[in-house]
């Protein structure tokens, strides 16, 4: 997986790290997101001014610290959302009501990327040829990733308290994608199968403890079930079942 590009975490640059592995080259730095970021202050300064420049709103607004950055590195989604705009991109939470996001709950391999953010902590999920990758700065190496794991993954991932959004938009060519589709990528440790799988089962677990439902609670025991079988195509249809009531959680 040479051809896939992924900046392993210095500092607290995760949101940079996230952009550029979704983005698959070095296009942003810490400069480039800090001018966004005070850009960012200056729009929402000038907003708060309209409500006089004496008023104790401003005032207090002026002593406090950026709301988009601070010294360790970190960026604001408002940041990450900015520095999407300048590529034609949209940022739009998995939550959103927006006609285009609810049809991914069913079927998220049909979109092409995901940003994830938890305690100030940023990284992308991403399609590169025909295959989904976990390109998190903390990982040593892009993490491959099923097309079935990925929607339990992204369902974990709430469950856990991520925020996810969806990227709309065209994203930039590069030769990662083009290389994936003519020779796709082999995960070579066969750690990160046994580390997926005990992921699968924590989050089977964590949506039969919240579901209140006979039927749903019945549904995903038959699912834990099916994982141990060799019958692919039914377990595949019982996977994306609990898939949806997951993230409709």
């Amino acid at each position: 997986m040479e051809a896939v590009f992924h900046e392993k975490q210095e500092g607290s640059l995760c949101a940079q790290h996230c952009l550029n592995s979704l983005l698959q080259g070095a296009y942003f730095n810490p400069v480039d997101l800090s001018s966004l970021a005070l850009s960012l202050d200056e729009a929402e300064r000038i907003r708060m001014a309209e409500c006089g420049e004496e008023s104790d709103e401003y005032q207090r607004f002026l002593r406090q610290p950026s709301g988009n950055m601070d010294d360790s590195g970190f960026f604001s989604v408002q940041v990450i959302s900015s520095a999407l705009e300048v590529w034609g991109l949209e940022l739009v939470p998995f939550s959103s009501a927006d006609e285009r996001v609810t049809s991914v709950f069913s079927n998220p391999c049909k979109m092409q990327a995901f940003i994830c953010n938890y305690k100030e902590h940023w990284f992308t999920i991403r399609k590169l040829g025909n295959q989904w990758f976990n390109l998190n700065s903390l990982l040593n190496k892009p993490q491959l990733i099923s097309d079935t794991y990925l929607a339990l993954f992204l369902a974990q991932l709430k469950n856990d308290g991520y925020s996810i959004f969806v990227i709309f938009g065209v994203l930039p060519d590069c030769d990662a994608d083009h290389l994936l589709k003519l020779k796709p990528a082999i995960q070579i440790n066969s750690d990160i199968q046994e580390q997926d799988d005990t992921h699968l089962q924590e989050a089977l677990q964590q949506s039969l403890h919240e579901s209140k439902d006979c039927e749903e609670h019945e549904l995903i025991k038959a699912i834990q079930m099916s994982m141990q079988s060799n019958t692919e195509e039914d377990d595949d249809v019982l996977l994306r079942k609990a898939i949806h009531m997951s993230l409709d959680c």
